[in-house]
């Protein structure tokens, strides 16, 4: 039987970590919450559900989770997040998956999304193929937004979705693009990257096309629309954020230190 631990980072995640805990029920061996300074009721929601709690200064997405992967006893962590949970098919395919010496050394599964009161079943958003289940020493996570695991080696893939609970209202999509957009162009920039005027003019329409009309966006209603013009706007802004720091770079400012 290969042992699991399951490792969430959290802020401030009353409203989500209920859900995702319970759906941890006979899957989870032990569950490792590692938490950068929430104020709210997310410590007693962790211990009610017997995780181990942990705190760590926030760094950054990859760094918080390569911390929780350290602190878990087992060697196969499963990554996720407070705003998901397992569907049914996933646990019987994590439960199948215990019962049987692992074939890859990380995992990945399918994500679906829950935006503005519905699933999203295009767009590119689904299916949305995560990296998730691993070796804690043969993987770990890199990148300071939308960050990812490093690893050698084929990967293997499980049934079942992750089911992700995103963006309640659009304001709160508009608060995420911003946050998200500041971090990517930060990451471009320390990744030496200094070419942006095109990329901002051109890519943006790009964007909007293929998650629109070639990802099947339009098949998601006016939801397929809203992602696809946020997602434009994405591109542009990083693109735009990024030239601010290479101007930024020329007149000698500070604000070019990521």
């Amino acid at each position: 039987m290969n042992r699991l631990s399951v490792c969430i980072i959290t802020l401030n995640e009353e409203g989500n970590l209920p859900r995702a805990l319970a759906s941890l029920k006979e899957i989870a061996d032990e569950i490792v919450v590692v938490d950068s300074g929430s104020t709210d009721r997310t410590s007693e929601i962790a211990r009610e559900y017997g995780a181990s709690w942990f705190e760590r200064a926030w760094s950054n997405y990859a760094d918080q989770k390569n911390y929780a992967a350290e602190c878990a006893a087992n060697d196969w962590v499963f990554s996720m997040d407070a705003d998901e949970e397992l569907s049914s098919p996933l646990k019987t395919s994590l439960l199948a998956w215990k019962k049987h010496a692992p074939e890859f050394c990380v995992y990945e599964v399918s994500r679906k999304t829950f935006y503005l009161g519905a699933w999203i079943e295009h767009s590119g958003w689904y299916p949305d193929f995560q990296r998730r289940l691993y070796r804690r020493d043969e993987a770990e996570f890199f990148g300071m937004v939308h960050e990812s695991l490093r690893h050698a080696g084929k990967i293997g893939r499980l049934s079942g979705d992750l089911l992700h609970y995103t963006v309640r209202s659009f304001e709160e999509h508009e608060a995420n693009v911003e946050r998200y957009t500041t971090l990517a162009a930060q990451q471009m920039f320390a990744e030496g990257k200094r070419n942006w005027k095109g990329a901002m003019w051109f890519a943006p329409a790009w964007s909007w096309f293929q998650n629109f009309v070639l990802r099947g966006g339009f098949m998601d209603g006016y939801r397929g629309a809203l992602i696809a013009k946020m997602a434009a706007r994405a591109v542009r802004l990083k693109y735009a954020k990024l030239g601010k720091l290479v101007r930024a770079t020329h007149d000698g400012s500070p604000e070019a230190a990521p």
